[in-house]
């Protein structure tokens, strides 16, 4: 590839990283057509590639691929309207070109809009997390079907169906009435804190952007909704988390595992500004599930920074979570917990009954935490065999070499 090719790809793949969300949400703002949108923005991307690496790159990348999507968008509704049912669509094209022509500064931020329409009630409920990560924050629908413990290929045939639901209903784009929002505002919740969760868990540093812009959102939400104590809930937790970013790897790139983190790479503003919206958040109402996630958090923070013995505190907000969730997730987190207080057999006995759920059999934490309970349980064999299929599902390097130490460890007791 030429040093130009290089160039266009480079800044192509920074565009879709940053801007793709804001893109396919003003596109579609007026058509309402979301899979017309991605079609369309495909076209340009890969249009880009070609003129980009011949003519060089413009100066806001993203405009020019808005107006060159907006002209695919205007070419396929010629091609599908009537004349007289295209006419007035064609002109509303041709208005909204001429504002992107004409706008050089930045994409207007229509993403929060979208994320409430795709919440709407006419999607199903299971799917409109789903679609805001994918229509709103580009995940892909693997990425998605991981988060949401289903086959890919059943989570694509799902999304294809609800953007199909999106356009069929001609939904309108817009934040709903207040009335309105306790129905959608959860599904938001839920895929705003799934882009977090994806950002973070690739810990090599590439998920950093994605989780930034999860926390960017989270704001958004607050902003908007300053009186809902689920929405500063979950900005709390996102910020328990981010402030341990740091800490999460030594010098040589290795992972480290909560309890040996240096506290003083913890992040102390993130922490103390987590502390002021959970308390807010309790302050508002009854604790849902991030809330509860947010004082699990807070409860750890606790436990390092002051060396107080809040396992009983945490197993109890486990225990609380998991009749409010039903989640084996839940479960298995509760069950990591009681070890440090009932011990490891104890928490082997919980991770048993999970043995025969499917959600569960290629999820890679469950397979690490008994791999790490068994081993100190003295179960080495069962530690080992736990150990390797963990190391085998990890996709982050780091973690996976953190696994082969505590196996390699293992055969050397």
């Amino acid at each position: 590839m030429t040093a130009s090719g290089d160039t266009a790809r480079r800044t192509a793949e920074r565009v879709a990283r940053d801007s793709y969300g804001r893109l396919v949400a003003y596109l579609a703002a007026r058509t309402r057509d979301v899979a017309g949108a991605e079609d369309a923005l495909a076209d340009a991307f890969a249009s880009a590639l070609q003129t980009w690496s011949i003519n060089g790159v413009p100066d806001v990348p993203n405009a020019w691929l808005l107006t060159v999507a907006r002209r695919r968008l205007t070419d396929a509704a010629r091609r599908r309207q009537t004349q007289a049912a295209g006419k007035a669509h064609l002109q509303l094209m041709a208005d909204e070109l001429d504002d992107a022509a004409h706008q050089h500064d930045d994409i207007p931020d229509r993403r929060l809009a979208l994320m409430f329409a795709c919440a709407h009630p006419q999607v199903e409920r299971g799917m409109r997390a789903p679609l805001i990560l994918q229509t709103i924050l580009g995940l892909t629908a693997q990425d998605i079907a991981a988060a949401f413990l289903i086959s890919p290929a059943t989570m694509g045939q799902r999304l294809v169906r609800a953007k199909t639901r999106l356009k069929e209903a001609c939904i309108a784009f817009a934040i709903p009435e207040r009335v309105d929002l306790p129905d959608r505002l959860d599904a938001v919740l839920e895929a705003i804190y799934a882009a977090y969760t994806k950002g973070w868990a690739e810990i090599d540093g590439t998920g950093a952007p994605l989780a930034d812009e999860a926390i960017w959102l989270g704001r958004l939400v607050v902003s908007l909704l300053p009186d809902e104590p689920e929405a500063k809930g979950m900005l709390a937790l996102m910020l328990y988390a981010e402030a341990r970013r740091r800490a999460r790897r030594d010098s040589t790139g290795f992972y480290v595992p909560l309890e040996q983190q240096d506290i003083a790479l913890w992040d102390d503003w993130q922490i103390d500004l987590a502390e002021v919206l959970l308390d807010e958040a309790n302050a508002c109402g009854p604790s849902g599930r991030y809330q509860i996630e947010a004082a699990i958090q807070s409860a750890h923070v606790a436990r390092r920074r002051l060396g107080a013995q809040t396992w009983p505190v945490i197993v109890a907000l486990y225990t609380h979570l998991e009749t409010l969730t039903g989640s084996p997730v839940v479960t298995l987190n509760r069950a990591v917990a009681l070890a440090e207080l009932d011990g490891p057999e104890a928490a082997l006995v919980i991770l048993d009954g999970l043995s025969d759920d499917r959600r569960l059999a290629d999820y890679q934490p469950y397979w690490a935490a008994r791999g790490h309970l068994a081993a100190r349980a003295g179960r080495h064999a069962d530690a080992h065999a736990a150990l390797t299929l963990a190391i085998g599902l990890a996709t982050d390097d780091a973690v996976r070499h953190y696994l082969l130490a505590q196996r390699a460890a293992l055969l050397a007791d």
